[in-house]
């Protein structure tokens, strides 16, 4: 969590100068991820109410020699997700990654079908206080040159039976080199 301060206050430092209009803008314009760079969340997830609870284990998360591909890497982690206010059905979700100045850059979005098999969780419907998980959330390198760190931004958006959407986001830390033994 302190990494992912220092680097909002990072960014707030390295930020170009903003317009008033561009400084209050809160929702994404199209083609756009990121445009107010005074708020640490992306502008799709600004202004939502968190009723999900998501988070990555091992976290941080650091990559290993993969058996599968000679010479390559896997960071290997699994992401997990419960609903807290109630009762709530997906309507997105996708991450962010945050591997340059540049900041959040958006990484994937996944429909409801995806995210139905990804984490087992029947019709996008996750019941409150269930946990519902993506096991093999798996990043890949195909060599150790093409190894690279950077934080990635989950999230979810879903609605309850009124209409009303809600988020959960996690963090994940995505180191660069392999753990040092202990």
């Amino acid at each position: 969590m302190t990494r992912f301060l220092l680097l909002a206050l990072g960014a707030l430092v390295l930020r170009p100068a903003l317009s008033p209009a561009q400084t209050t803008l809160t929702h994404a314009l199209p083609g756009t991820t990121w445009t107010d760079r005074t708020r640490v969340l992306p502008d799709e997830l600004r202004r939502l109410p968190v009723g999900l609870t998501l988070w990555h284990s091992p976290n941080p998360n650091y990559p290993e020699p993969n058996p599968a591909v000679p010479g390559g890497y896997v960071w290997k982690h699994r992401t997990a997700v419960r609903a807290e206010t109630a009762d709530l059905q997906v309507v997105t979700c996708g991450s962010y990654i945050w591997y340059s100045a540049a900041g959040w850059q958006t990484n994937l979005h996944q429909t409801p079908a995806e995210f139905t098999e990804l984490f087992s969780c029947p019709g996008g419907r996750l019941k409150k206080g269930v946990t519902y998980t993506f096991k093999r959330n798996y990043r890949y390198a195909a060599t150790a040159k093409s190894l690279y760190g950077g934080d990635a931004l989950w999230f979810i958006i879903a609605k309850d039976a009124q209409g009303r959407l809600y988020k959960g986001y996690g963090l994940i830390e995505t180191e660069a080199e392999p753990q040092a033994s202990k």
